[in-house]
């Protein structure tokens, strides 16, 4: 067993975990961070390698101790069930420490393996894969009109994820594309369909396949996303643990956001950490519902409750937000914009009634009211 026994051990060092040890860190406590990856990025873009490597530097700048390559295999509690450290597969491994902080990722198993959440279920969790399409940079800057550092995002959704919850996006980075799709797990399970299936067509789409033509692809990922919302979020607190980032299902689907709210939650988690160390009192449940109470006073919560009712909106209704309506858009446009002799006032009686035999009036505003409701 080592030990040392640390104030508090961050398992994880992804956008959360980092920001939570750097907190800890820069306030004085004797901290542990523990990372499964090896010191080669395996599993992000070039951005987030990049990024990530600097924000770990800066953790180890700030005093903590950074042992990667070392696997977390169990949380370590006493005889009434409070988390006192953890367990690795190193040679007397157990840690000891007042408080865990769980930034495992969203399919983290030490707190579904301990009890303290279940494990994620298929329609709160999409899959995304991703290809990275190497190419000089003036091909990159030509393709997609850019110049200097600047960069694009170009996000799809519609009848590229075949009525399936989810969306294709492409990213132009310096010298590489960032290329993917993700849907959610429940909706792979039922339709059959593949990732890789899905990947190979949105490539192939005569508005995608001219950005890659010539590309050399060096990479290929596939990463789990949090998409259950508000609904999802497990508990977030208990004796002697906090958890966070995407292990606490802490992503905006709607406005694609999931790196802001893991920062944010590790931060906040740590200087409620640091409010308790300070005050002398014990890392119990109690005391650290001081990290809830500010997490539900920051952005992070107040936008996902606004959107709680989104995910499964999205979910039971997605055939017809991510197959029907965008079909009917698309030819409702074409007729608006072509020139044929047909009178403009016929175009909009057609428009019309290809909308109401595809989901009734009944169900145009139905799904209206329902978007609306979920939006507010």
């Amino acid at each position: 067993m080592i030990e040392e026994k640390f104030d508090a051990i961050v398992v994880g060092a992804g956008m959360a975990g980092n920001a939570a040890a750097l907190t800890l860190a820069q306030r004085g406590l004797k901290v542990l961070q523990l990372e499964f990856n090896e010191e080669k990025p395996n599993r992000y873009t070039i951005i987030r390698a990049q990024f990530d490597k600097w924000f770990s530097s800066k953790v180890k700048e700030a005093g903590a101790v950074v042992l990667c390559e070392t696997t977390v295999t169990e949380l370590v509690q006493d005889a009434y069930g409070k988390v006192i450290g953890v367990r690795t597969d190193r040679k007397g491994g157990q840690i000891h420490a007042d408080v865990v902080v769980l930034a495992e990722g969203v399919n983290g198993l030490l707190g579904t393996r301990s009890g303290l959440r279940e494990r994620p279920k298929p329609d709160n969790v999409a899959l995304a894969v991703k290809e990275m399409h190497f190419l000089p940079r003036e091909t990159i800057e030509a393709r997609f009109n850019l110049k200097g550092d600047e960069g694009t995002v170009i996000e799809a959704v519609g009848t590229i994820s075949r009525g399936m919850t989810g969306m294709g996006f492409i990213y132009a980075n310096k010298e590489c594309v960032s290329l993917g799709i993700g849907c959610l797990v429940a909706d792979f399970q039922k339709s059959g369909e593949t990732p890789y299936g899905l990947l190979e067509r949105f490539k192939s789409h005569p508005s995608v396949a001219p950005l890659i033509e010539g590309s050399e692809v060096k990479e290929y990922s596939a990463h789990l996303i949090p998409e259950g919302g508000y609904k999802a979020i497990p508990k977030l607190y208990g004796d002697g643990w906090v958890v966070v980032g995407d292990a606490a299902q802490l992503n905006n689907a709607i406005h694609r956001e999931g790196s802001n709210l893991a920062m944010t939650s590790g931060r906040i988690a740590a200087e409620a950490i640091f409010q308790i160390k300070s005050r002398r009192e014990p890392m119990t449940a109690k005391n650290l519902a001081l990290y809830k109470t500010l997490l539900d006073d920051s952005f992070v919560i107040k936008d996902l409750k606004k959107y709680k009712d989104m995910p499964a909106l999205m979910h039971v209704q997605s055939q017809n937000f991510f197959l029907t309506y965008p079909q009917l858009v698309s030819k409702a446009m074409q007729n608006f914009v072509r020139v044929d002799g047909t009178p403009k006032i016929e175009k909009e009686k057609m428009t019309l009634r290809s909308f109401v035999a595809a989901r009734s009036w009944a169900g145009l505003f139905g799904d209206a009211f329902r978007f609306a409701r979920a939006w507010r």
